[in-house]
This record gives C-alpha cells, structure tokens and sequence, in this order.
C-alpha cells in the first residue's frame, strides 16, 4: 500500500489533486454556503462544461498544436442546434448529429489547413476563429434561438443520484479520453508526435495524420459542448462560447497537459477543472471584487505556465544526467 501511495505522488497529476482537495478545504471553512446542495450541484455542473472545454484543447495541445477557434466551432455548433430545432422542425437526434458534423468538420478543416498547406497552427486558428464567428452572426443576425424542446434540457438541468447528467456524462467521456491515450494505438501515436515530431516520423508514424485526427477530435468535443450549452440555457445564444479559450488553456495547463505536446492526463483535466471552479466560486462566495476575476485567472495561467516549464527544465536536467551516469 505505501508503495502504491509513494508512486502516486510522484505522477504529474498528484500535486494538481492535492491543491484542488486544499482549495475545496479551505472554502468549506471559510464560508457556510459552500457545502450546501445548491452549491455543490452548479459547481459540478460548471466543472463539467469546464473539462469538456478543456478537452477541445487539450487534444490539440498534446500533438504539440494548439486551437484558437474553440469558442467559433462551439458557437457554430449551439446556433446549429438551435436553428434546425426551431426553424426547421427536425428531432433533437438528427440536430445533434449535424451539429457534431459540423464540429467535426471545422476540426477538419483547421487539420487540413495545418497539415497539407501548411500553416501554423497559430495563424489558422487565429483565422478560423473569425471565420466560424462571422458564419455565427451571419446565421443568426445576433438573436438566440428560443423555441427549444424541454426534452431537449434533460441532459443539461436534470441531475442522477443528486449530481447533474452532465457530471456523469464528463466522467464516461474523461474515462475514454484515458483509455485513447494510455491503450490505443492512434493514442500512444499522437503522444509521440507532441513529444518529439522528428522521432515519430522516423519510426514511421504519419505525423500530419495524428493532427488531423486531433483537430477533428477537439472540433468534436467543441461542438458536443455547444450543444451541451443548449442544453443548459434552454436556448441557442450566438454569445456561446465567447471565453472558452481562456478556460480551456487555463485548465488544461492547470491539469498537467504540457505545451510542448505529449503529455495529457484525464485525472488531470479533472483536478484542473475544480481548481478553476472552486476558485471562481469562491471568490462570489467571499464577495470578492468580481472586476479583478480576469486578473485572478490570468495570474493563475501564468503560474501553471511557469511551473509546467520549471517541471520541463528540472526532468530534462534529471535525465541528461542519468545520460552520463550511464556512459
């Protein structure tokens, strides 16, 4: 047993889990209304769309790229799911199928445009983002769609054993991220690809291909968190998805995903995700200057930024000398 605990606490993620069991400590303590089951419920909701965001990102980030057009796809996705319900009639399936086509198809097409063109992953995002943005308003002229079916809010609002749907649901889709990455093959490709691209290629993986498929699976998780928002809101709003890309950089590094590509972790997304909840929950909670939030969470990315490299340069170090102890 003490064995198992010790090779806990040496893996990347363990230091992120103590922090957030720290921060959820101290909020109990500090304020009465923390532990209360109103509270408890929207924050385990606010924490699922947090990880789902941070999906999109962190997919990409493992590959060594990154996704500026999170938000863009998302929002793409909420209006699509909302114009097909409302104007068109179709049943909430085949809305949900077509606005994940179209999640799908916008990581596809930053992929293609990453890969084959190419393009850095920086200026296409960047690009893409206005692109999907503008299809946004263009569709809806700047008005929600409202005209949502109450079935369709079940996943959204409804809550299984005293915790949301969608709690549940981020915990199947967090267990499949786990098993992608630590069983398959395509997984334990795309990590070789963020964690050195030359040597990937040179044992014979298709590189591009492993961004491609990245690409496509942060549009998906993009787009299945619109429509998620959807189902929350009890309606299609344009303004979706507007501050995704500071949560989704923000939890992912938070939750142990390196920007150098080749590492990601699902107990870290996890982890990540109640830090950042907790805090911003916390600080309503304490009545805190809710105008210095941005400036909250900006520190914390620089911190998590900062120590992602420190970790980065000390295990380089740790391993160079084990280098020349072995000569």
């Amino acid at each position: 047993m003490n064995s198992m605990v010790k090779k806990y606490i040496k893996r990347r993620e363990s230091g992120i889990a103590i922090a957030a069991i720290l921060i959820f400590i101290l909020f109990s303590v500090i304020t009465d209304s923390f532990l209360t089951a109103y509270n408890l419920f929207n924050i385990s909701r606010t924490l699922s769309f947090y990880v789902f965001i941070a999906l999109s990102q962190a997919v990409v980030l493992v590959v060594g790229g990154m996704n500026l057009s999170i938000g863009g796809i998302g929002a793409l996705a909420t209006i699509t799911t909302g114009y097909l319900l409302q104007n068109v009639g179709v049943p909430s399936s085949v809305a949900v199928i077509c606005a994940l086509g179209i999640g799908i198809a916008c990581g596809a097409l930053n992929g293609f445009l990453i890969t084959k063109v190419p393009l850095n992953a920086f200026i296409v995002t960047l690009s893409t983002s206005f692109i999907f943005t503008g299809l946004v308003y263009g569709i809806s002229k700047g008005f929600s769609y409202t005209d949502i079916p109450k079935s369709f809010s079940l996943v959204g609002r409804k809550a299984f054993l005293g915790l949301p749907i969608i709690f549940w649901l981020m915990l199947v889709m967090l267990a499949v991220v786990f098993y992608i990455y630590q069983y398959t093959v395509t997984g334990r490709r795309m990590l070789a690809t963020g964690g050195n691209k030359e040597a990937a290629e040179l044992s014979g993986i298709n590189t591009d291909r492993m961004i491609l498929f990245s690409n496509i699976l942060s549009g998906f998780f993009a787009a299945l968190t619109g429509i998620l928002y959807v189902s929350r809101m009890g309606s299609a709003q344009p303004a979706t998805g507007t501050n995704w890309m500071i949560i989704s950089f923000a939890v992912a590094i938070i939750g142990g995903t390196s920007l150098d590509g080749g590492v990601i972790t699902a107990i870290g997304l996890f982890f990540g995700g109640v830090i950042m909840v907790l805090i911003k929950n916390g600080l309503i909670l304490v009545e805190a200057n809710v105008y210095f939030e941005q400036a909250f969470l900006g520190s914390i990315i620089l911190l998590a930024v900062s120590l992602d490299r420190i970790q980065y340069f000390f295990s380089h170090v740790r391993k160079k000398m084990n280098d020349s102890k072995n000569k």
